[in-house]
């Protein structure tokens, strides 16, 4: 197994190769407007230190959102063409998730991250690898009470939702614990057919997870004007 993960729904672009057992190599950078322009490097910094070719890689991960569109993108169709080019098998997965598993919080917590427009997209998890419910977007003073938080949305608005309940852990995803996720869900023989009929608890087909309306519109036909 040689799982080759990225997450670009988030200001940082993050890539990791996981061989089954541990982490080989993992790179990260934080600029909210490069993504196109950092996967590619990132993903070509990792082969590198891990000593592999893209040849070698048996499955592609990439982090599903939910995040902007822009950047969301870039990571799930580079997912896609990858994935076409080596024939392997190419999965998504909530980038919250990766949040949560990087968290290396024990009990029940929610993780948030950035959504704009004064809002955060979060979930509420049992444990690190067990979401209870979302992703979901609302303001930060609709969010859960008491929880702690964890990611770079609770701390943006540290100050609504308490700053006392704000976890020790990454803001972003680690691809790191996004691949170690993956690899552990990889294990058995019916793995694709799970994702396939939408049923697996983690992994999914490589789609982006939207949780908001396009802003772009298509306009409507234009009014007649009588005569």
């Amino acid at each position: 197994m040689l799982v080759l993960a990225f997450d670009t729904a988030t200001p940082a672009v993050t890539a990791a190769l996981h061989d089954g057992e541990r982490v080989l190599a993992e790179s990260a950078t934080v600029d909210a407007r490069r993504h196109g322009e950092l996967l590619v490097p990132t993903i070509k910094t990792v082969l590198q230190e891990a000593g592999v070719s893209l040849g070698d890689v048996t499955t592609v991960v990439a982090g599903s959102g939910p995040g902007p569109y822009t950047g969301l993108r870039v990571g799930l169709m580079t997912a896609q063409a990858l994935a076409t080019s080596l024939g392997v098998p190419a999965y998504g997965v909530c980038t919250l998730d990766a949040v949560a598993y990087g968290s290396g919080l024990t009990g029940p917590f929610l993780v948030a991250t950035d959504a704009r427009r004064k809002e955060v997209f979060w979930g509420h998890y049992e444990d690190p690898r067990v979401r209870l419910s979302g992703p979901a977007v609302d303001r930060p003073h609709d969010l859960p009470a008491e929880l702690p938080l964890v990611g770079a949305g609770a701390r943006m608005y540290a100050e609504v939702v308490g700053p006392s309940r704000l976890a020790d852990a990454p803001q972003y995803p680690s691809a790191g614990a996004l691949a170690a996720l993956a690899a552990e869900q990889l294990v058995g023989s019916d793995v694709r057919e799970v994702v396939e009929s939408g049923t697996h608890p983690v992994l999914s087909l490589p789609h982006p997870i939207y949780l908001r309306r396009p802003d772009a519109q298509v306009p409507s036909a234009p009014k007649k004007v009588s005569a």
